[in-house]
């Protein structure tokens, strides 16, 4: 959850009295003395990234933008939406420099290129441009602050970024987006029922505002107030890609439907951790009468037949017929179109995913003999869009970093780590570590993999969700701005019986990793014999 994802909306940014637009996006590429229409522009831009297609995006905002480096407006709606949906800083500098070219003090795009500085790891830089920026543009200080706020939160400074808006507070500047990010970096710094009031008045002023509804249901859930929470959160905007488009137009669940006899479509929203967590409640329309189909990634496809077999569990590409169900519902809606009110209301079947028998045979002959053994994930998936990768790197360690930490000790440990990351196995050259994910295929294999473990150590990505979801014992290395799914405090989770929850308490992981460490020589002692 981010502070406040895009304190300015692209759009907001460009005038309105452009006229006479090119109907394609490939017609603004030839025409020099025909720009679209800067609200055109970034409609059809925003279209081709939001479903996915990043390449065919950024290409066609380099070609208009190539064609017309006058219009500064194109340049800084271009600039947005790359920021937005991508982690290429590169170009997004190279246009709010064509801003900048053309609009000295246009304070948004220098506002950006100080933003770029702290996302780049020039914290000291980018506050000191921001400084500039206050003492030049006095009358744009509410502007600045909502930018600063916004830089600090993203890279994972909440307690600095609330100084900065109790500050502006206290000169009487507020906007619906410093409220927000004061929101927000109270539900970072796991203070989440003070966050809550900040939100609300936040939302008095800008109530159909979805990144700020987002960031209240998310604060809601995170505080335990799931009775308020969940109705927020099926509010928000989805995140649907070009293939599911056609979803929007479905009829979606909602609580007070009567599902018995009815045809239902659920299917992935957001990450496979929320589909982990959240598929449980499938069981329950089930129960309740309903045909349920479930559509999710290949990653999941097996896993989820195995453990729901009395459901149709389907890749996205192969749905085609729409009149074939009464209803859709976004996997993570589940809570809320269940019933959950409190803790007590979360499904008490755990394990509620198996593993495949016959890659438990297969997978376990992959393991070293010999106990305990140790299962380490130590970073989530690399991700594309700005938000999201910001986000990843607040959760993730390096491997060195959790294996300095932790090893050597009198244990077997076994590497769960998939993607890029895995790569920093070959560089290590202490204690072993078995590496079978050469060999494993999808969530079914990690699963047979993870049954033939003792324990799972893991940062707050994916494979926590399954063995949890297995029943493993599993872990949790949680980042200091908890991820609201794991509440403020507390060593459990009512999501995962089996999970022990490491929380840290400041942005470095070394003093978390340390508890960990000491944990787990306790845990090796104390096991019989």
């Amino acid at each position: 959850m981010i502070g406040d994802r895009m304190t300015h909306d692209p759009q907001s940014l460009v005038p309105r009295a452009v006229d006479d637009a090119p109907s394609t996006g490939e017609a603004w590429s030839k025409n020099p003395g025909m720009p679209p229409a800067p609200e055109k522009f970034v409609e059809t831009c925003e279209a081709l990234l939001g479903a996915g297609d990043g390449m065919a995006g950024l290409k066609l905002i380099l070609e208009t933008i190539a064609v017309h480096q006058q219009e500064w407006q194109l340049s800084m709606a271009g600039a947005s939406l790359v920021l937005r949906f991508t982690t290429r800083y590169d170009i997004v500098e190279i246009l709010l420099r064509n801003v900048i070219r053309l609009q000295p003090d246009k304070v948004p795009a220098q506002a950006f290129l100080a933003h770029l500085q702290i996302v780049r790891g020039d914290l000291g830089g980018g506050c000191a441009s921001f400084a500039r920026m206050m003492a030049t543009y006095p009358e744009h200080k509410a502007e600045i602050g909502e930018f600063i706020s916004m830089s600090l939160l993203e890279v994972g400074y909440p307690a600095e970024a609330l100084e900065v808006l109790k500050s502006l507070f206290k000169d009487g500047d507020e906007t619906a987006s410093l409220l927000n990010n004061a929101g927000c970096a109270l539900e970072r710094l796991n203070r989440s029922t003070e966050a809550l009031p900040w939100y609300e008045k936040a939302l008095r002023r800008e109530s159909g505002r979805k990144a700020i509804i987002f960031g209240y249901a998310c604060t809601l859930i995170k505080a335990g107030q799931f009775e308020r929470g969940w109705p927020v959160y099926f509010g928000r905007e989805l995140q649907i890609g070009r293939q599911q488009e056609w979803l929007r137009a479905m009829p979606r669940l909602r609580p007070e439907v009567d599902v018995a006899g009815k045809r239902i479509l659920l299917f992935q929203e957001q990450g496979l951790g929320d589909t982990l967590q959240f598929i449980r409640h499938a069981s329950t329309l089930a129960a309740r009468g309903a045909r349920v189909d479930i559509s999710v990634p290949q990653p999941l496809i097996r896993l989820l037949r195995h453990s729901f077999p009395d459901m149709t569990v389907l890749e996205p590409g192969v749905i085609s017929e729409t009149g074939a169900y009464d209803y859709v519902s976004p996997i993570p809606d589940l809570p809320y179109i269940t019933g959950m009110r409190t803790v007590h209301d979360i499904p008490a079947a755990v394990p509620y995913l198996s593993e495949v028998p016959s890659d438990r045979e297969r997978m376990g002959a992959l393991l070293p003999s010999g106990r305990p053994r140790i299962g380490l994930v130590w970073a989530g998936e690399r991700r594309h869009r700005s938000e999201f990768a910001l986000a990843d790197m607040r959760r993730s360690i390096s491997f060195n970093d959790m294996a300095g930490a932790i090893l050597p000790a009198d244990a077997i440990f076994v590497n769960l780590q998939f993607g890029a990351p895995r790569e920093e196995l070959k560089a290590w050259t202490g204690q072993m570590i078995y590496d079978p994910m050469g060999d494993v295929r999808d969530l079914a294999d990690t699963a047979a993999l993870m049954r033939g473990l003792d324990l799972i150590i893991s940062v707050d990505t994916s494979p926590v969700h399954l063995a949890g979801a297995l029943g493993c014992p599993v872990w949790l290395i949680s980042r200091w701005d908890a991820c609201w799914r794991w509440g403020d405090e507390g060593t459990g989770s009512p999501w995962y019986p089996t999970m022990r929850v490491f929380r840290s308490n400041q942005r470095s992981f070394q003093p978390v990793l340390e508890e960990v460490a000491k944990a787990l020589r306790l845990w090796i002692d104390m096991r019989p014999a």
